[in-house]
Protein backbone atom coordinates (compact mmCIF):
# COMPACT_ATOMS: atom_id res chain seq x y z
CA UNK A 1 0.00 0.00 0.00
CA UNK A 2 2.93 2.35 0.59
CA UNK A 3 3.82 2.01 -3.11
CA UNK A 4 0.34 3.23 -4.05
CA UNK A 5 0.31 6.03 -1.46
CA UNK A 6 3.64 7.36 -2.73
CA UNK A 7 2.15 7.74 -6.19
CA UNK A 8 -1.16 9.27 -5.11
CA UNK A 9 -0.48 12.76 -6.51
CA UNK A 10 0.67 11.35 -9.86
CA UNK A 11 -2.38 9.07 -10.13
CA UNK A 12 -4.61 12.05 -9.35
CA UNK A 13 -2.81 14.07 -12.03
CA UNK A 14 -3.32 11.34 -14.63
CA UNK A 15 -6.99 11.12 -13.67
CA UNK A 16 -7.35 14.92 -14.02
CA UNK A 17 -5.54 15.01 -17.37
CA UNK A 18 -7.58 12.18 -18.93
CA UNK A 19 -10.94 13.44 -17.62
CA UNK A 20 -10.10 16.99 -18.76
CA UNK A 21 -9.04 15.78 -22.20
CA UNK A 22 -12.22 13.73 -22.65
CA UNK A 23 -14.31 16.74 -21.57
CA UNK A 24 -12.53 18.94 -24.12
CA UNK A 25 -13.29 16.33 -26.80
CA UNK A 26 -16.93 16.39 -25.73
CA UNK A 27 -17.08 20.17 -26.22
CA UNK A 28 -15.26 20.01 -29.57
CA UNK A 29 -17.69 17.33 -30.75
CA UNK A 30 -20.68 19.58 -29.96
CA UNK A 31 -19.13 22.59 -31.69
CA UNK A 32 -18.14 20.54 -34.75
CA UNK A 33 -21.76 19.42 -35.09
CA UNK A 34 -22.75 23.07 -35.49
CA UNK A 35 -24.13 23.85 -32.04
CA UNK A 36 -24.75 27.59 -31.86
CA UNK A 37 -23.16 29.25 -28.84
CA UNK A 38 -26.33 31.25 -28.18
CA UNK A 39 -28.64 28.20 -28.09
CA UNK A 40 -29.63 27.22 -24.56
CA UNK A 41 -28.35 24.99 -22.96
CA UNK A 42 -26.16 23.29 -25.59
CA UNK A 43 -24.16 26.42 -26.54
CA UNK A 44 -23.04 27.43 -23.05
CA UNK A 45 -22.57 23.74 -22.19
CA UNK A 46 -20.17 23.33 -25.13
CA UNK A 47 -18.17 26.32 -23.90
CA UNK A 48 -18.04 24.95 -20.35
CA UNK A 49 -16.89 21.59 -21.72
CA UNK A 50 -14.24 23.18 -23.93
CA UNK A 51 -12.89 25.84 -21.54
CA UNK A 52 -13.53 23.99 -18.27
CA UNK A 53 -12.05 20.80 -19.70
CA UNK A 54 -9.01 22.70 -20.94
CA UNK A 55 -8.42 24.31 -17.55
CA UNK A 56 -8.80 20.95 -15.82
CA UNK A 57 -6.49 19.32 -18.38
CA UNK A 58 -3.63 21.76 -17.71
CA UNK A 59 -4.43 22.07 -14.02
CA UNK A 60 -5.15 25.79 -13.89
CA UNK A 61 -7.81 26.97 -11.41
CA UNK A 62 -8.70 23.30 -11.23
CA UNK A 63 -11.00 23.41 -8.22
CA UNK A 64 -13.13 26.23 -9.68
CA UNK A 65 -13.23 24.74 -13.18
CA UNK A 66 -14.12 21.33 -11.75
CA UNK A 67 -16.86 22.76 -9.53
CA UNK A 68 -18.43 24.61 -12.47
CA UNK A 69 -18.12 21.55 -14.71
CA UNK A 70 -19.62 19.30 -12.03
CA UNK A 71 -22.60 21.62 -11.69
CA UNK A 72 -23.04 21.80 -15.46
CA UNK A 73 -23.07 18.03 -15.72
CA UNK A 74 -25.49 17.71 -12.80
CA UNK A 75 -27.76 20.21 -14.58
CA UNK A 76 -27.46 18.19 -17.80
CA UNK A 77 -28.35 15.02 -15.95
CA UNK A 78 -31.38 16.35 -14.08
CA UNK A 79 -32.79 18.54 -16.86
CA UNK A 80 -32.03 16.49 -19.97
CA UNK A 81 -31.73 12.86 -18.86
CA UNK A 82 -33.56 12.27 -15.58
CA UNK A 83 -37.03 13.25 -16.89
CA UNK A 84 -36.80 10.33 -19.37
CA UNK A 85 -36.40 7.66 -16.66
CA UNK A 86 -35.26 7.31 -13.05
CA UNK A 87 -31.95 5.46 -13.45
CA UNK A 88 -28.96 6.63 -15.54
CA UNK A 89 -28.78 3.31 -17.37
CA UNK A 90 -32.37 3.84 -18.50
CA UNK A 91 -32.20 7.51 -19.41
CA UNK A 92 -28.82 7.68 -21.18
CA UNK A 93 -27.34 9.92 -18.50
CA UNK A 94 -24.46 7.72 -17.33
CA UNK A 95 -21.80 9.97 -18.86
CA UNK A 96 -23.27 13.15 -17.37
CA UNK A 97 -23.53 11.49 -13.95
CA UNK A 98 -19.98 10.11 -14.04
CA UNK A 99 -18.55 13.46 -15.19
CA UNK A 100 -20.46 15.27 -12.45
CA UNK A 101 -19.04 13.01 -9.73
CA UNK A 102 -15.53 12.97 -11.22
CA UNK A 103 -15.41 16.76 -11.33
CA UNK A 104 -16.80 17.01 -7.82
CA UNK A 105 -13.93 14.77 -6.67
CA UNK A 106 -11.42 17.09 -8.40
CA UNK A 107 -13.06 20.13 -6.79
CA UNK A 108 -12.26 18.61 -3.39
CA UNK A 109 -8.85 17.08 -4.14
CA UNK A 110 -7.35 19.72 -6.41
CA UNK A 111 -5.13 19.17 -9.41
CA UNK A 112 -2.40 16.92 -8.03
CA UNK A 113 1.04 16.86 -9.58
CA UNK A 114 1.96 18.07 -13.08
CA UNK A 115 -0.34 21.09 -12.94
CA UNK A 116 -0.07 24.83 -13.20
CA UNK A 117 -1.83 25.04 -9.82
CA UNK A 118 1.03 23.00 -8.27
CA UNK A 119 3.62 25.26 -9.92
CA UNK A 120 1.86 28.34 -8.59
CA UNK A 121 1.94 26.91 -5.04
CA UNK A 122 5.60 25.86 -5.20
CA UNK A 123 7.87 27.96 -3.00
CA UNK A 124 9.66 30.66 -4.96
CA UNK A 125 13.44 30.45 -4.84
CA UNK A 126 15.11 33.77 -4.38
CA UNK A 127 17.97 34.74 -6.66
CA UNK A 128 19.88 36.09 -3.65
CA UNK A 129 19.68 32.82 -1.71
CA UNK A 130 21.56 30.86 -4.38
Amino acid sequence: MEFLEQRREHALALFRIIIGLFFVFHGVQKLSKGVELVSWPSGPMALIELIGGGLILIGLWTRWAALLSSGAMAYAYFVVHQPKALLPIENGGELAAVYSWAFLLLAFTGAGAWSIDALRKAPKKSLTSA
